[in-house]
């Protein structure tokens, strides 16, 4: 899942991609609403967590452009305003979600992982196939019963592919989902995950690569 966090106070935005991140989510950070505009524009993201009150541009307006654009990303809309008329306004505007602040990030997490799954064809909250069985929320990961220990990149690469539910997914998209806008292109990084993921989840391979094309599961 690929994450935009949108908020001017830098500590806060810092911390809240850093435990995203730990979550096996892509996130990139900016601190004013013409930087996410700027991002929205060129990237793909599946989640926004946009605070209201930005400088530059207000969170209002970031928020009015991606419904604009018809974009399938989902808003979460932070304000450190807990009034209600707020959250209703915040959601005519055309937020999918709103989150006073202070919150406790166990529930923003569980917030965005919800609307991320928002973003494509309804599936169940714990993944299955090829014998294989991901639950987003625990981090966890069975093969066959046998659980298997993944480092972030390689969950969120898997989690990538199993979502796919068998199409095949080009290198180029998993770098996009699983990866921040600070990752070299060119990198050779989605081959070696792949290679090590497929050695952690052991015989036989149930990633198969397709040349030229990507992989699948």
């Amino acid at each position: 899942m690929r994450v935009l966090v949108v908020e001017d106070e830098q500590l806060l935005a810092d911390a809240v991609a850093t435990g995203l991140r730990r979550e096996a989510m892509a996130v990139d950070v900016v601190y004013d609403g013409a930087a996410a505009l700027e991002r929205v524009g060129v990237n793909d993201y599946d989640v926004v967590v946009l605070d209201r009150d930005l400088p530059l541009v207000h969170g209002d307006d970031v928020c009015r452009k991606i419904i604009e654009l018809g974009m399938a990303t989902r808003v979460l809309m932070l304000t450190a305003s807990g009034d209600v008329s707020d959250r209703v306004e915040g959601l005519e505007l055309g937020a999918d979600d709103y989150l006073p602040k202070p919150f406790a990030f166990t529930e923003l997490t569980a917030r965005v992982r919800a609307l991320g799954r928002r973003t494509t064809v309804a599936l169940p909250p714990v993944l299955e196939r090829a014998g294989i069985k991901l639950d987003p929320n625990r981090r966890e990961v069975f093969r066959e019963g046998r659980e298997v220990q993944l480092a972030p990149k390689e969950f969120a690469v898997l989690e990538v592919l199993m979502r796919s539910e068998g199409t095949v997914v080009s290198a180029e998209q998993l770098l996009e989902k699983a990866w921040d806008e600070n990752t070299d292109p060119f990198t050779n990084v989605v081959r070696v995950t792949v290679m090590t993921l497929r050695r952690k989840l052991g015989e036989p391979p149930v990633i198969v690569t397709v040349p030229g094309s990507g992989y699948r599961i």
